[in-house]
């Protein structure tokens, strides 16, 4: 089993008064919990730049600055992707 270089980096973006976003941060939070992760959260609200480049997509997940879902997120995906990261069968 390979080594990690690094814990991957999960980041949500979001915004106020969404409600998939909530269901993203359950999912999200489900999932870097099973598997010993943090994340951080991001909302466009605050940030011009990511408001301009993810304003119809929210909620994103981002890992390691790579978007790896929009809208809803598929919560099998982002765990096989982060056990990839890690160096753990998928």
């Amino acid at each position: 089993m390979a080594t990690p270089a690094h814990a991957p980096d999960v980041v949500l973006i979001t915004k106020s008064n969404c409600h998939l976003c909530a269901d993203a941060r359950d999912a999200v939070g489900r999932v870097t919990a099973a598997l010993g992760l943090g994340w951080t959260e991001r909302s466009i609200d605050d940030d011009a730049a990511l408001r301009e480049r993810y304003a119809e997509e929210i909620p994103v997940v981002l890992v390691d600055g790579v978007q790896r879902d929009f809208w809803r997120v598929d919560e099998a995906r982002l765990d096989r992707l982060l056990r990839r990261a890690l160096g753990q069968p998928a």
